[in-house]
């Protein structure tokens, strides 16, 4: 249970739904908790029920093609806000950052699903480039070479929105 948030945020971004992601989590646990023998103890248990949740989902909800239209997607609420010192941030600020989270989450999703699920596990579920490619299944060179990419599409999707930010600032 100690990896239940994880799982969840991960589940969310790979499903795009909030009922998806629970049902995701959800039969996560049942499967690692039928093969619990197959776990090593002198492993990451996080990389392994990350592995098992990205299979679940690969093996059932890609291959039925369960997606959401974008306009149909429910905004996640970032954690973000809650890890800002103590002092107030005041109200534009606080707006300005629950925007930039908005941005950031609707460019994820408009990268292809081989970009973003690195990002979401290194960037996002902070896994190591090692258990990333051990959940992904493909070697670490990979996984570097598909974050740089990935993070170049995000930093040309998000540049024109900063580049006007920065504009109305002046």
């Amino acid at each position: 249970m100690a990896h239940l948030d994880h799982l969840y945020r991960l589940a969310f971004y790979l499903a795009k739904d909030t009922s998806d992601a629970a049902d995701l989590v959800q039969e996560t646990f049942v499967r690692a908790l039928a093969a619990h023998e197959q776990f090593d103890p002198a492993t990451n248990m996080k990389a392994w029920l990350t592995k098992i949740l990205r299979n679940f989902f690969f093996d059932h909800y890609h291959q039925k093609k369960r997606w959401v239209s974008a306009e149909d997607l429910p905004q996640p609420q970032s954690d973000y806000l809650e890890s800002l010192p103590a002092e107030n941030p005041g109200p534009e600020r606080r707006l300005l950052l629950n925007e930039l989270d908005d941005q950031i989450t609707d460019v994820l999703r408009q990268i292809p699903e081989e970009f973003r699920t690195p990002i979401v596990l290194v960037d996002v579920g902070y896994f190591s480039y090692e258990e990333a490619a051990a959940i992904l299944s493909c070697p670490i060179g990979t996984v570097r070479s598909r974050l740089s990419r990935g993070r170049k599409l995000m930093r040309k999707f998000l540049t024109p929105y900063i580049v006007g930010e920065q504009e109305k600032l002046k």
